[in-house]
């Protein structure tokens, strides 16, 4: 299976060291010199961890970080490289695969602009699958078919398909997503975006991972873990292209305070609380999606699995200032193409989410 996926890596990029840190060496002391570091903390540093405070270079890839997001994900620790949110996980992708000025990446829009953005600094082409729209119930489905073929046709080395997707909220069909993996095998790296899904109910596709060497998982602590600003997020893979990965990684990528951090978020304690709000984002998410369809404000609302809803406005500049005017920031989504009526509505507390309503049934009434 290793030979299969390091088929796909840029062949430059396949005997590439990368750059040694001074903590990847395997070396053991009392009095550590080799990283230029400072012999003092900084004044604002009170050193109280083990490590001296943040004075030392921090790991690259701390173990206990890594088992600890292995075993939240179902993986081994060598399936899995932890970096700065998923954002860099997808630029690395994109480095590995696509040569600079070369290659082409598919996408399925509406969908996170992270994909295109890294694919134009890389320089690669950008394959667009429009999803189809199939209103609010169905929502968004993917054309698994015309992936594969215009993939085929492109001779792109990435598939980047958000699940549940955003800003659309539906997550795509597992078997579908084998399928495709099946299909481009030896072709593409098929790429699932899981950054919401944890408020889906579905099984992950890294349940795939021990059968395609081809698919990558990408997920994040920034959603249901409430650790957006501590940006730790990991992509899970075949452990080939995961070393490939950290080759192609920034030295020092996770700072020691956001590891530290995210190691008392995984705990059973704080990881119970998490999965009890997980709960309530999905009951409040039912709850508001069927009031919201209720307001006049409002002309639909697609079923979601993520923690947002994508709703069509009968005025949408209208709505938007009126739950600006309530102190209420939503996303405008009117930019992206087919949805130039859409807010999307993350899901608040039911205090929040009762002021979304309130503040939509005000403007319903004053128009």
């Amino acid at each position: 299976m290793n030979d299969a996926v390091m088929g796909l890596v840029r062949e430059d990029l396949r005997g590439f060291a990368g750059y040694r840190s001074a903590r990847r060496e395997a070396l053991q002391g009392e009095v550590w010199l080799n990283a230029n570091e400072s012999p003092w903390a900084n004044p604002a540093d009170d050193g109280t961890d083990a490590a001296g405070g943040v004075r030392r270079y921090p790991d690259p890839q701390p173990a206990a970080l890594r088992q600890a997001l292995a075993g939240l994900y179902g993986v081994a620790p060598g399936q899995l490289l932890a970096g700065r949110g998923s954002d860099e996980a997808i630029d690395l992708l994109v480095r590995a695969l696509c040569p600079p000025g070369d290659g082409a990446i598919a996408i399925t829009t509406p969908t996170f602009g992270m994909y295109a953005v890294s694919a134009r600094l890389q320089g690669a082409r950008v394959i667009d699958i429009p999803l189809q729209d199939g209103g609010p119930d169905e929502g968004y489905a993917c054309d698994f078919d015309a992936v594969a073929a215009q993939v085929e046709a492109a001779g792109a080395r990435l598939v980047f398909l958000c699940s549940p997707g955003n800003p659309t909220g539906q997550a795509l069909a597992l078997e579908r997503i084998e399928w495709l993996a099946g299909r481009l095998a030896g072709r593409a790296l098929v790429v699932v975006d899981e950054a919401y899904g944890e408020f889906a109910r579905g099984r992950s596709a890294a349940t795939l991972l021990g059968s395609h060497a081809n698919i990558a998982v990408l997920h994040t602590l920034s959603k249901a873990h409430a650790l957006a600003a501590a940006r730790i997020g990991a992509v899970l893979a075949a452990p080939a292209l995961i070393e490939v990965l950290q080759r192609c990684q920034a030295p020092y990528p996770l700072p020691t305070p956001s590891v530290e951090l995210a190691l008392r978020a995984l705990q059973p304690g704080a990881l119970a609380v998490t999965r009890a709000r997980i709960d309530s984002v999905r009951t409040e998410r039912e709850r508001l999606r069927g009031a919201l369809q209720g307001t006049t404000a409002v002309r639909c609302v697609y079923r979601s699995d993520a923690n947002f809803l994508l709703c069509r406005f009968v005025d949408a500049q209208a709505s938007f200032q009126a739950l600006l005017g309530a102190g209420l920031v939503v996303r405008d989504m009117r930019a992206v193409p087919g949805l130039d009526d859409a807010l999307r509505i993350s899901i608040g507390t039911p205090e929040q989410n009762a002021r979304v309503l309130q503040a939509l049934s005000a403007r319903a009434v004053a128009a």
